[in-house]
Order: C-alpha cells, then structure tokens, then sequence
C-alpha cells in the first residue's frame, strides 16, 4: 500500500466472502491470493467495504500520530469539528467537546458549520444566477470522486464551490496565522480532499480515531446534556442530515425545484437521468451515505437509531446564520480523472462464461454471490484481473457436486449417508447392488431399519466412537461385507463404506473345507503308515521315530495354510 492510502487491509481477516464487493458501488475492489485489496484509482472511498466487512479486515489509515506531532511541535492547532459530532457523541455540546479537545492538547476548536454558512451562500447565488440548469452540489468528496471518475459528462452540472471543511479551513488559516489545522468528522473521504487541496486543512480524523484516542489518553467527554453552543443556534447545522444543505438555503428561485438524493445507487441513477437529458431546472443535494454524514464510515455508531441522531443535529440547528468573513474566492476546481482499466470485448467475455460453464444466457444466474451484480460483470472483472473463476458459488458448488458424484458413483465400496434420525439420506449404486435395491427412490428417506440392523450406526452415535472394518454378514442378502461407520456431528450425518466381501470369503470357505478334507485324509494315512513301519520296525528292529516326525509336520504345515 502506497503512502496515500486511505484504506487498508488486514490480510488475515479477510475470509472471502465478497461481502465488500457487493457493497462498493463501484466494485474497486481486486481479490488476489484470497485477499481483497482496494484497487486505489478506481475507489471513491465511500467507506462501504469498511462498514459491510463482517471480520474488520479493512482499517482507515489513523492519522492520529501525525496530528501529536502537530500538538508537540508548538505551533497552535485548531480543530474544525463538523456538526454531526452531536449525533456521535451523546449529549455532547460545543463547549464539551472544546474541554475535551483542549485536554488533548489543541489550542481551540471552532465549527464547520462556518464554512458551511459560505458554501450555503454560494450555492443560493448559482441557483438564481440564471446560468445553469442543473446543479449538483460539492460537499460529499465521494460523490465528486464518483462524477469525476465515472460520469464525467456531469461535470458542468457539478457546483465548483469549496465543501464546508476547506471553506472553513480556509478561515482558520486566516484567522489564526501560522497555524495547524485539523478536521474531525464522520467521513473517510475528507482525508483524500485534504491532501487534494493542500492549505487549507493539514489533517483529517473521524470520529472512531477521536474516540479511540481519547480512550487511549484517559480522557473522557462530560456530556453536559446541552447541545447548544455559546451563540444562537445557526442553520448550517443541518448539513449532515439528508436535505440538511437544502434546508439551511433559501430556496428562492421559483422555476427550480429542490431535491436531496442519499445513497451511492440513488446517486448514480440521478446521474443516469441527468445525463441522459431527463432532468432540469433543479438543484440537487447529493450525499453518498444513506442518511448522509451521521450516517459516514468514520463513525463509532451502527445507526440503528437514525432518528434519534438526526433529531440530535436538528436541536443542535437552529435559523441563525454564522457572522464570518467571506474568501476571496469560494471556487474548487473538479476535473475528470482518467482511470487506466479497459474493457474487454465481448468474444473474451463469453469465454470466461464457457469456463464457468455457462454457455447460454439462461444459464447466467445474476445472482450476485460472488459480489458482481451479473454473470458478464464478473467475467469482465476477470479479465480485468480484479476476480477468478472460484468465486462463482453456483459455478464452484456445480463442480464440487459433479466431482463427489463421480467419486461416489465409481467407487467399488457401497456408500450410505444416514441423517441422526437414521432415514437414509443417500446410496451409491454399489450399496444398492450389495442390498439388492434397484431405484435408490425405494430407500430415500426411509428407515434404515427397513434393509439393515440399525443396532451399529446407534451404537456409533450413543458413544461417538466410529467402527472400522468390521466383518459383517448380511443373512437376508447373503453377502459378506467390511463396514466402516462414522458419525460426522457437524453435520449430523452417519456415513456408512461397505466392502462387499462376499467371494473372498467363499473362497476362504472353499480354502478351508478343501484343507480339512486333506488333513483327515493325512491322519489316516498316517495311522495306516504307522501300522505299517510298526509292522516293519518290529521285523528289523528299529524305530519309528524319524517317520512319525515327518508325517506329522506334513500334517501341521496343511493345518496352518488353512
């Protein structure tokens, strides 16, 4: 990851399951190795990815280090807090979180709601200009990001006005000479325009870096219950909710209408519609988080009490009006930024599809698993060298099914899966051969006490040990067969491996009987060769020693190859 990098990855987390693909609205997101990185020229750093992934594997780059060595360097650093802070953090007024900021080690904290109060003014002066049909505006750096990159024909739409942050960054800059100054809010973005647009705002952190700081230094906010500040309350306070620009405006130019889009998709489709020529006279407020900024990735908060926060910031608000002075120039300069990928034609893309084994457009499910939201999308993500093939589910569970079939339906062994409830789950062809079954319909999800004795598999179950190789004969079939039982309790399973042992042990019978049969033919001719050699010894006077040993050795050899 290069210096600039907003967003990072912790490798061991990541576990493949696309949910950060799913959830970027512009699938900049490149899996290689198993891990997910962030394809940096492509993101518009909405934080998406950071908020959906189920095991953190993606951090914001802490830029609290470089903020200390502000504080230590002795210059005054002065923090531009955005107006959302309130739904962050409960309770918390202007004062408090000055106390706690103070405690830090900065020199003062002032509002961004300031700046904010400029950018209104600017954004009312462009609507009854008279100049301009559609104007879209400025403050999400994400949505510039997203027109800049992505729908760069919208770009004469887009407001050239400052956001709040550099506005007011800006003012501090002028008001306090010489110093540092450092914005602290809800949204990842900022840390990007910042260093964008150098001069006005030498550090960014959100809220959770705040927070995790302030633990870190003991400090605590004592919330007072009081959001107001020491002033009246002032209108740019609304910013951060949806609509919350629209409604610190005046509003009164009558042939414009006035609308607020949240939501990266929404916003896209807006642009869609913009571009396309469907939309006029108005001017829209777009922010790329739902809910817009109390709904930012820099946020400790889950959002699951969007109304209490929104209703938060709106007791912060009020209809008073920053007295600040204004810039010399409130002009931001957005130009289209070229992005290197290339897109691949359609003969290579349906070859990706026949990889995945899709070779018609009904097999092309779209269902999104692998984060894409269609088939074709992923191929060319694929020839992008953003995605492989492994991360089509249906694609890897078709595969995985074809391979296990192969081997179950090919192996001389019988196989049978049993669910705890011992109804048989499924039979290979070779089980249903030493079981004389013809449609494996006759025995699925039957008992299997209906063609074996169950005594085994319960057995298996009540003490969890497994049985290996053990001889069985089946009276009602009359085979012979090795069994093997195990009982998988993950997945609550009993799985029997039957060896059909049945000619092996007709021979061994065969073995046996015909090695009998030769044994008792050998005792009698050994007792009718010892009478003989009796008869014989009894004449020549010798014995019958060295001819009783050698008959019965032969007799001892036939009993051991039985």
């Amino acid at each position: 990851m290069s210096e600039m990098s907003y967003l990072k990855l912790k490798k061991s987390n990541c576990k493949n399951c696309y949910k950060c693909i799913r959830h970027c609205p512009v699938k900049s997101i490149k899996f290689s190795d198993g891990q997910a990185n962030i394809v940096e020229d492509e993101c518009i750093l909405c934080g998406m990815c950071f908020v959906a992934c189920p095991q953190n594997a993606k951090q914001i780059r802490n830029d609290v280090d470089k903020v200390k060595s502000f504080i230590v360097s002795g210059k005054p650093v002065y923090v531009s807090i955005a107006p959302s802070f309130v739904a962050n953090y409960d309770g918390a007024g202007l004062e408090d979180m000055e106390k706690t900021l103070k405690a830090l080690g900065f020199t003062g904290v002032e509002e961004t709601a300031a700046g904010a109060q400029l950018v209104t003014e600017e954004y009312d002066r462009l609507a009854n200009s008279g100049k301009h049909d559609v104007i879209i505006s400025s403050c999400c750096h994400t949505i510039n990001t997203l027109i800049q990159k992505y729908y760069p024909q919208a770009l004469p739409m887009l407001a050239s006005v400052k956001s709040p942050m550099l506005a007011h960054g800006e003012v501090l800059k002028q008001k306090y000479p010489g110093c540092y100054t450092v914005f602290i809010g809800p949204c990842l973005s900022k840390k990007a325009e910042a260093e964008s647009y150098k001069g006005a705002i030498d550090a960014v952190l959100t809220f959770e870096e705040l927070t995790g700081w302030l633990n870190d230094a003991n400090v605590h906010i004592e919330a007072k219950g009081d959001a107001r500040a020491k002033t009246e309350r002032e209108r740019t306070r609304l910013y951060p909710t949806t609509s919350g620009i629209l409604r610190s405006m005046k509003r009164d130019n009558p042939d414009f209408i006035y609308m607020a889009i949240d939501g990266v998709e929404n916003c896209k489709s807006a642009l869609r519609d913009i571009i396309a020529g469907n939309v006029g006279k108005c001017f829209i407020e777009m922010s790329a988080c739902v809910n817009s900024c109390i709904g930012g990735p820099g946020t400790d908060k889950k959002h699951e009490g969007v109304v209490h926060e929104r209703r938060a910031v709106d007791d912060f608000a009020g209809t008073g009006r920053y007295d600040v002075t204004p810039l010399l120039s409130m002009d931001k300069d957005m130009p289209y930024i070229r992005m290197s990928k290339t897109m691949p034609g359609s003969t290579a893309i349906d070859e990706i599809l026949r990889k995945m084994n899709k070779n018609d457009p009904s097999q092309e499910l779209n269902c999104g698993s692998c984060g894409y939201d269609t088939c074709r999308e992923k191929a060319v993500a694929i020839l992008q060298g953003k995605a492989d093939l492994t991360m089509c589910l249906p694609f890897l569970k078709e595969k995985a099914e074809s391979f296990s079939d192969n081997i179950i339906n090919n192996t001389p062994n019988g196989i049978m899966v049993l669910s705890e409830d011992l109804e048989v789950q499924q039979m290979n062809r070779a089980a249903r051969e030493i079981m004389n079954i013809k449609n494996v319909s006759d025995i699925i999800n039957s008992p299997v006490v209906r063609i074996l004795d169950p005594i085994s598999y319960m057995e298996v179950m009540s003490t969890g040990e497994n049985i290996h190789n053990k001889k069985v004969y089946l009276t009602e079939y009359k085979k012979y067969i090795e069994e093997t039982i195990i009982y998988d309790k993950s997945y609550h399973i009993i799985m029997s491996i039957m060896r059909d042992i049945t000619s092996e042990e007709v021979d061994r019978s065969k073995r046996e009987k015909t090695a009998a049969e030769t044994i008792a033919v050998t005792d009698k001719v050994i007792e009718k060769q010892m009478r003989v050699v009796q008869e014989i010894a009894s004449l020549l006077g010798e014995t019958t020693a060295e001819t009783k040993v050698a008959l019965t050795k032969l007799k001892e050899n036939l009993t051991n190859d039985q």
